[in-house]
């Protein structure tokens, strides 16, 4: 019995293999596209050009083989793999300006960026650098933080501990035992652990891109779990894992510490979702030379000479479907009027829930593959950013290429907890966890194109139900108690960053905050989150992952972005990668895989 058993999965393992590596669609990684990076372009006119490009019912490009909704890296990152095989492809943007999370904005002369702090795995031989380098023509250029390129940071104040994160898969751990002598074992088990389940994210795209009763096969039969750790693992707490390694809590929240990339803490998230963004900065953590702005920037112009448009100021308020209920196009809202367009395919970048809950029929809301859909997920964390322009040089101030991930104490889930569930008056009062970095410290062509200034962007999470009473006010003047509590948390934040950055004490020329309201009316986030769908435990189970793909219930409308793979700049633009195997109907993780490996073997050759 067993060796049959066994011959079935082998057999298995190597269909699955082939239909990876089938080759049918047309390939945007068949050729090597890089080109010599042209000079960075810093006057903003220039820039907003290509950025800031209002829609107009007259500019739409005519014969149009796809709409995209919504600018962010996931929509981006579709219409580009589109247009490189010589789709053309209309990107709408209900914002001003393009780039969704990668966009920046600037008040007072200070630019400032919203959503890009840190990349990882984008060593020059690795697959994603490939990919990205592709889908901007070798333009985007990344420069290489500091090392340590974290800093975690427990306690009160007066017996704060520092400890330092360093990228390298042996300097990383080799730096954690000189932090925590007499945990050697503990730290080699994490590593060995979290590499194993990481790398098994391999099979995340194959559920989403294999035919749905092979895909549900896998899942529901259990196979999944037994061919990736990462699925294996899915179900278990960060808490659960790390408290069966060590008793030492200082080392339980330095393995804990970067939840915040994610939005869930220790105790809610899956262990192989940590083990992923462990695995992202093993090898170091990056930033876009010249700002976050430059990736929409280089990104664009792909779009447009394979005849394809992206438009900002184009909030699409309804999918449009055929009586066969085939989504055929998308309506506009311009003024009071709406502007039909129509196209072949539409592709949505505005979320599971956006997509779901408001731009789809009611009727065809209320179906139960949809409802179905809906139910499996939730709203993650809503998120309040602060924004500090600073007067001095990073010299002066003392601010580095690196991030500070500040918490009261080593307890992560019981800190966290305890803000959340408090009154938001209360809570305003002491913020217990808190990301610092300094965007111009990372770019070093901040000083040429803003001197003798810096800046500083802060980040923690906050309850969407502490600001909701505000969410239908003017963005610009909500009234005076919003002001009010928006100020508390200012001042409890800044505060703690002022005792962490004595130098900047007495230096700040602006300040700003975007609670999750702000992130509601700008990024559309419905309930102010930063990540999209909540990333919890079932998040991951191959179960859910078989459902929730680039195919939607109804032909011709697709999901692309985080919410079909997993958050962040790497995991939206997986999923962008993962709705373009879709459509294309070829693996492209994999093309992009071969091309790394072409690229690499001639370098290598010519290096002989």
């Amino acid at each position: 019995m067993w060796i049959s058993v066994a011959i079935s999965c082998v057999a298995l393992v190597v269909f699955l293999f082939k239909y990876a590596t089938r080759n049918r669609g047309l390939n945007p990684f068949y050729f090597d596209t890089r080109e010599p990076p042209k000079p960075l372009v810093s006057d903003k006119k220039e820039k907003n050009k290509v950025l800031k490009q209002g829609f107009l019912a007259s500019k739409v490009p005519e014969n149009l083989d796809a709409i995209v909704i919504g600018s962010g890296i996931g929509g981006l990152g579709v219409a580009v793999l589109l247009a490189k095989v010589g789709k053309r492809v209309l990107v709408l943007e209900q914002h001003d300006r393009a780039g969704g999370c990668c966009h920046t904005f600037t008040e007072k002369g200070f630019e400032f960026d919203v959503g890009i702090h840190y990349i990882g795995d984008l060593l020059e031989h690795k697959p994603f650098r490939c990919m990205l380098d592709q889908m901007t023509n070798g333009q985007l250029q990344w420069v290489p933080l500091e090392n340590p390129f974290d800093k975690v940071v427990l306690g009160p104040p007066g017996s704060r501990r520092v400890y330092p994160i360093y990228s390298g898969k042996n300097r990383f751990p080799e730096e954690l035992k000189r932090c925590f002598p007499g945990e050697e074992e503990a730290i080699d088990k994490y590593m060995k652990l979290v590499k194993k389940v990481g790398n098994g994210i391999w099979l995340m795209p194959m559920l989403k891109i294999l035919p749905a009763p092979l895909a549900k096969f896998l899942a529901y039969s259990g196979l999944a779990n037994w061919l990736s750790p990462f699925f294996k693992m899915a179900s278990r707490s960060l808490t659960e894992v790390v408290n069966e390694l060590t008793d030492n809590k200082d080392l339980r929240a330095v393995f804990s510490y970067i939840f915040g990339t994610y939005g869930n803490i220790p105790k809610d998230a899956s262990f192989s979702m940590h083990s992923l963004l462990v695995c992202h900065y093993l090898n170091g953590a990056w930033y876009p030379k010249g700002g976050a702005s430059e990736i929409a920037y280089h990104m664009i112009p792909i779009i447009e000479k394979a005849g394809g448009a992206v438009f900002v100021r184009a909030p699409v308020n309804r999918i449009l479907f055929n009586e066969a209920k085939e989504a055929c196009g998308v309506s506009v809202l311009k003024g009071q009027e709406e502007v039909h367009i129509h196209a072949p395919m539409v592709i949505s970048n505005a979320g599971l829930f956006n997509t779901y809950q408001q731009l789809l029929p009611k009727e065809l809301q209320a179906l139960p593959a949809i409802q179905a859909q809906v139910n499996m997920m939730k709203n993650g964390a809503g998120g309040l950013s602060i924004f500090l322009g600073l007067n001095g040089t990073k010299e002066e101030l003392d601010l580095k290429a690196d991030n500070y991930w500040i918490f009261t104490e080593n307890n992560l889930d019981e800190l966290v907890e305890s803000y959340m569930d408090a009154d938001r008056e209360e809570s305003a009062k002491k913020v217990p966890l808190l990301f610092v970095a300094s965007p111009s410290a990372k770019d070093p062509t901040w000083e040429k194109r803003q001197p003798g200034k810096s800046t500083l962007s802060l980040v923690t999470f906050a309850k969407y139900e502490w600001f909701e009473e505000w969410k239908d006010g003017k963005v610009t003047n909500r009234g005076p108690d919003y002001k009010s509590l928006k100020e508390a948390f200012i001042n409890s934040i800044v505060d703690t960053v002022v005792e962490v950055f004595p130098n900047i004490k007495d230096r700040i020329e602006y300040i700003d905050a975007g609670t999750p309201v702000t992130n509601q009316h700008y990024i559309s986030a419905p309930r102010g989150e930063i990540y999209g769908c909540d990333h919890n435990k079932s998040r991951f189970s191959a179960e859910l992952n078989v459902t929730i793909r680039p195919q939607t219930p109804f032909k011709n409308l697709y999901l692309t972005g985080q919410d079909v793979f997993v958050c962040g700049f790497a995991g939206a633009l997986a999923g962008a990668l993962t709705c373009g195997s879709v459509i294309l109907n070829r693996n492209l993780h994999l093309d992009a895989i071969s091309l790394a490996k072409k690229i690499n073997n001639a370098k290598n050759k010519k290096g002989q």
